[in-house]
């Protein structure tokens, strides 16, 4: 064959409307039409063939079922564009049916173009989340440390940043700019770019601090200046911070670098101190016994250190009470862990005081006497 089309086609179809001849018209109509099934197939079946060779459903499920739609679309008018091209090649043919003006020629290729890249950025955009449910995939134990969320929100981070850098440039190229002349013209003018963007520089490299000094992760509890809380995510140019009252703090990276962060996570143990007020007419040898008891309690229980520097003593007198001092030293991970020790030990403090016949002071019932 000559060319694509047949040079024998109907005078009618080479009848002439806009610049367009009804051969070009019917074309251009039959791609729309290859645009909308094209899409609705690869919507209907993708995830049955992909589905095939991805067995975990989380990463199925935002490959294609979540994302589904740009996919198609990508496609549909990826396969539109690339017969497209082949038509007005064709256009170069003598006696070729396919008659379109310049500027259809110079437009429609570029909007073709810059429509796939928008729609395969938001797929890859979608993607960015199987990064989490990959590295479950493989995870052994099933749980994600502090340091392996770091360095996933870091990736998802990085990866965004250059799936929209790479779409960007596609999109500039769809509307016709000069990448050599536009590359150059960034490398004139980067000393002002830089100058304009310092702050988002300071961030970024703040961010590669963070990732590699790792002064916290996340997971941790954390103190910035008046922030306190636990870091939830680290990114490129931010920290997210989420505080005791549930609120959510947005920390920029360099602050992070510049600023001393005390990370209460990496704690070696947490230090308890408390007083316990004894009734005034408690028996002197009782307080004593009561005082030993306790300071045994905590040496021998399984989650304190430090026995040396652990203590329970009297430390003060007034008219009404006895105050004894407490002070140990928790070896748990978590604050969850810790109330549930300290809850174990004052039942425990309670029944020795019970046994040895002690009240603790109360200032509603000694004001009745």
């Amino acid at each position: 064959m000559d060319g694509l089309w047949n040079p024998a086609a109907d005078s009618t179809l080479r009848n002439e409307l806009f610049g367009f001849t009804t051969y070009t018209l019917l074309a251009i109509l039959g791609l729309l039409a290859m645009i909308f099934i094209v899409r609705l197939l690869t919507m209907r079946f993708a995830p049955t063939v992909l589905g095939t060779i991805i067995r975990s459903e989380a990463i199925k499920g935002k490959t294609v079922q979540d994302s589904d739609k740009a996919l198609g679309t990508a496609v549909g008018v990826g396969l539109a564009y690339f017969l497209l091209t082949i038509m007005i090649d064709d256009m170069q043919r003598t006696g070729s049916p396919i008659l379109m003006p310049d500027l259809a020629v110079s437009f429609l290729p570029g909007i073709l173009q810059f429509v796939v890249a928008i729609a395969v950025v938001v797929w890859a955009f979608r993607l960015v989340n199987i990064v989490h449910d990959v590295v479950m995939l493989f995870d052994t134990d099933d749980q994600m440390d502090g340091t392996e969320k770091t360095l996933i929100s870091a990736l998802q981070s990085v990866l965004r940043f250059v799936i929209i850098f790479v779409g960007a440039v596609f999109v500039a190229d769809s509307m016709g700019f000069d990448l050599t002349s536009l590359i150059a013209g960034l490398g004139i003018s980067g000393f002002a770019l830089a100058l304009a963007a310092k702050d988002s520089i300071s961030n970024f490299f703040g961010a590669i601090t963070v990732l590699l000094d790792r002064p916290f992760k996340v997971g941790d509890w954390i103190s910035v200046g008046a922030a306190e809380g636990e870091v939830i995510e680290i990114n490129l140019r931010t920290t997210l911070i989420r505080t005791s009252a549930d609120t959510i703090i947005t920390m920029p990276n360099a602050n992070l670098v510049n600023t001393p962060v005390e990370n209460w996570g990496k704690r070696r143990w947490r230090r308890w101190q408390t007083q316990l007020h004894l009734d005034i007419n408690a028996d002197g040898e009782a307080v004593d016994t009561f005082c030993e008891r306790v300071l045994k309690a905590i040496e021998e229980h399984p989650k304190t250190l430090k026995e040396d520097a652990s203590f329970c003593q009297v430390s003060m007198i007034s008219a009404t009470s006895l105050d004894v001092d407490l002070n140990l030293y928790w070896d748990v991970s978590g604050g969850v862990e810790e109330r549930q020790e300290r809850a174990k030990l004052i039942i425990q403090i309670k029944n020795i005081a019970e046994d040895l016949g002690i009240e603790f002071y109360d200032g509603r019932v000694r004001q009745q006497r």
